[in-house]
């Protein structure tokens, strides 16, 4: 989103030919509109849609720029379009990402710092929206705290594209041209061939672009957000109406050029209050502020040296111009200063705070304007506006900077997280926290030791399994049983020639178990299946997601198909492990408070037991591990931390629920199997056990916890021998 020239004339007339004030002003309308979305201070849910106005409005600057150049030529020169790129784009975009980067390593937590030194590498390669594809980002409903490099997903977008574009553009011309001599020799109009060929190559693009968009938006809509491909036909309609803007205009009067930018704000606002994060974006619901852009950018063509339309003189306002100027600095300091600054604070800004950092992101925004974008944009030129090749050693040369920044960001938090402390053994201790001789369960005995350990306030092990770095991202692996959307297929797992059949049956607190439980029915002969959906319990309730103010649909689907199966499947054990529900639905109203939700779900273990009943030959509660009150994941890698500092209590709620669903299992006459004594020794529940991290965050067990309490719980549940 480079800034175009700022040199002004008279505000009722064009200044030079090509230059748009009215375009600067849809720069900075677009801008603040994403900044007071970003800032909380939006009263519209969609603010997000201007970044649809950019990527419009670059097209159509960049586009016509080519079609110039290919008039006047009959080419393109790919150097000089690469180099005016990197002028216009690096030198801002480096100093953002190393600032970032530095900052983060000085103020957030390390984990995060060095997300974001990695997110800086991908921004620096300018594919940051493909590592935020890759790592399943959610850009509306974050459980995490987002990247300050985050923002790097739309400039990664644009630059991909751009790195395509002209390259497309310029075979389309060299065929076309080629073609048009073949049929009619000499005399061939080969400026009517160069436009044909443009032509077809961006509608092509375009159409196909948009048919995907629509596709992806309801069918993988997370990624589909990030996508370059769902995104390339906002930059083609910009390029189309580079080609047709100056025809369509020949027809527009001053009061219809008024009326069309009027009605294309007014579409560009109707998108921002009407289109939700729920909403399928983008998609059809694009085409609000993509035309809406479109037809603000027709009504000021073709205005050269006459006066201009008060639509036009409006955004052409000098405040708008000068926010316009400086919109691409705007845009790279305001994500980074406001999320490095309410994570740092580790709450939702003040109105003190807000000032605070808008603030911080106008100075910065001011510098890097001044002193970063403007002098690198009037360098490198020869003989005029030509760009000399050298200039593209600007692309190696920022990217190094960048990367070289962010590679030593991660070796110093990496440095941070490595201990030298031997891992805690049983038989480090005698006795347990209460002076009693430690149980003669190795398990429980390693816990109870661990416990002591952390009383102890020992130093953190060193070679934690897994690493802290990894503790994120530590899931079961589902493969192609990951149920996402519709539920299509069951995956066998265990033995596959086993005689008997095991199901699990719950949510994420379900899924967790999997390593042990792959482990188990391998060695005991069974086959097994993995009914379970990330936030969905299987608990017969109106499960209403937070944040959210009716029952989710797709776990109530999920949880009818999965007792479709089981019914076919007809398993020998069913195995329920799950948490609870944030909110629930009953008459019609949501219930949120703690009572009431609890006191829900208690019926709904009592109607799932009921229904799983003459399912399944037998139904075993596996309790659900205590919910800790610090996250290993937070608490581990601080400055200074030890295992003392990181020994936690358990929530009240999760607690409650916990014996709830054991109560209702014991009615039901339902096998219950504990796990407290798994995590936990007289309600002190260690980060570390031996040198394992149990749990990846306050509720779910990591993979090599769970392997390793293969054979208790193998035995537990009656499939592995005991002794």
């Amino acid at each position: 989103m480079p800034p175009a020239p700022t040199h002004r004339t008279d505000p009722t007339t064009v200044a030079r030919r090509g230059f748009r004030d009215d375009i600067q002003g849809m720069r900075a309308l677009a801008v603040l509109g994403i900044l007071v979305f970003h800032a909380g201070l939006a009263p519209y849910p969609g603010g997000f849609v201007t970044l649809d106005v950019f990527f419009v409005l670059s097209g159509f600057l960049i586009t016509t720029l080519l079609l110039r150049e290919v008039a006047r030529s009959g080419s393109i020169d790919l150097v000089a379009f690469y180099v005016r790129r990197a002028r216009r784009i690096l030198p801002a975009a480096t100093v953002a990402i190393t600032g970032t980067v530095v900052a983060s390593y000085l103020w957030l937590h390390p984990l995060d710092a060095r997300d974001a030194a990695v997110d800086g590498v991908w921004a620096a390669l300018f594919g940051a929206n493909i590592r935020f594809a890759i790592e399943e980002t959610d850009y509306f409903t974050q459980s995490d705290a987002p990247s300050p490099l985050q923002h790097f997903w739309s400039l990664s977008v644009e630059e991909q594209f751009y790195l395509v574009m002209p390259v497309a553009l310029l075979v389309a011309v060299v065929v076309a041209v080629r073609l048009a001599r073949r049929r009619a020799g000499r005399v061939a109009d080969e400026t009517r061939a160069r436009t044909t060929g443009i032509v077809v190559v961006l509608a092509l693009a375009t159409a196909v672009s948009l048919a995907w968009s629509v596709h992806a938006s309801t069918a993988s809509p997370e990624s589909a957000y990030f996508s370059t491909f769902t995104r390339v036909w906002e930059f083609g309609a910009g390029s189309l109406l580079a080609l047709a803007a100056p025809w369509l205009a020949r027809r527009l009067t001053p009061l219809l050029r008024n009326l069309v930018a009027v009605g294309g704000l007014g579409l560009i606002v109707v998108a921002m209050f009407t289109i939700t994060t729920d909403s399928p974006f983008p998609g059809l619901l694009a085409l609000m502020p993509v035309v809406g852009t479109c037809l603000v950018i027709l009504a000021g063509t073709g205005l050269d040296d006459t006066p201009l339309p008060l639509a036009q003189r409006a955004l052409g306002v000098r405040p708008l111009r000068v926010i316009g100027d400086a919109s691409y600095s705007l845009y790279l300091w305001h994500w980074p200063v406001l999320v490095i600054a309410e994570q740092r604070l580790q709450r939702e800004l003040t109105t003190l705070d807000l000032a605070v950092a808008l603030t911080v992101t106008v100075v910065m925004t001011w510098a890097s304007y001044r002193f970063v974008e403007t002098p690198f944009r009037k360098v490198g030129t020869s003989g005029g506006s030509r760009p000399r090749p050298r200039g593209m050693l600007l692309y190696p040369a920022a990217v190094s900077v960048a990367v070289v920044c962010c590679l030593a960001a991660t070796h110093l938090v990496d440095r941070q997280l490595t201990g030298d402390e031997e891992a805690i053994a049983v038989t480090d201790y005698d006795t347990g926290i209460d002076g009693s001789k430690l149980s003669d369960d190795p398990a429980v005995a390693l816990v109870q030791a661990s416990v002591r350990a952390a009383v102890a306030g020992r130093a953190i092990p060193s070679d934690l399994r897994p690493a802290l770095t990894e503790l994120k991202e530590d899931r079961a692996d589902l493969g192609e049983c990951e149920y996402v959307g519709t539920p299509k297929k069951l995956c066998l797992r265990g033995d596959p020639d086993g005689d008997k059949t095991l199901v699990v049956l719950g949510n994420s607190h379900g899924r967790h178990w999997i390593p042990a439980l792959d482990k188990i029915t391998e060695k005991a002969g069974w086959k097994a299946y993995y009914l379970v959906k990330s936030q969905c319990t299987p608990v017969r309730v109106q499960m209403v997601r937070g944040g959210q103010d009716s029952p989710w649909q797709g776990c109530l689907d999920f949880n009818a198909w999965a007792e479709d199966q089981m019914r076919e499947l007809a398993p020998d054990l069913v195995i329920v492990s799950t948490s609870g529900t944030p909110n629930v639905e009953v008459d019609g109203e949501v219930v949120r408070d703690t009572d009431g939700v609890v006191a829900e779900l208690g019926d709904g273990f009592a109607r799932l037991f009921d229904d799983l009943a003459p399912i399944a030959g037998r139904v075993v509660l596996l309790e659900d591990v205590p919910r800790r009150r610090l996250s290993p994941e937070r608490c581990l890698p601080e400055r200074d931390s030890d295992l003392g500092t990181c020994l936690s209590g358990t929530t009240n709620r999760a607690d409650a629920i916990a014996r709830l669903s054991i109560e209702k299992a014991e009615d039901a006459g339902v096998d219950v199997v504990p796990t407290r004594q798994w995590f936990c020794d007289d309600g002190k529940c260690p980060a570390v056990i031996k040198d394992m991290v149990p749990q990846r965050d306050e509720g779910h067990v990591t993979t090599t916890y769970a392997r390793w309490l293969s054979t208790p719980l193998g035995r537990a549940l009656g499939l592995l021998p005991s002794g």
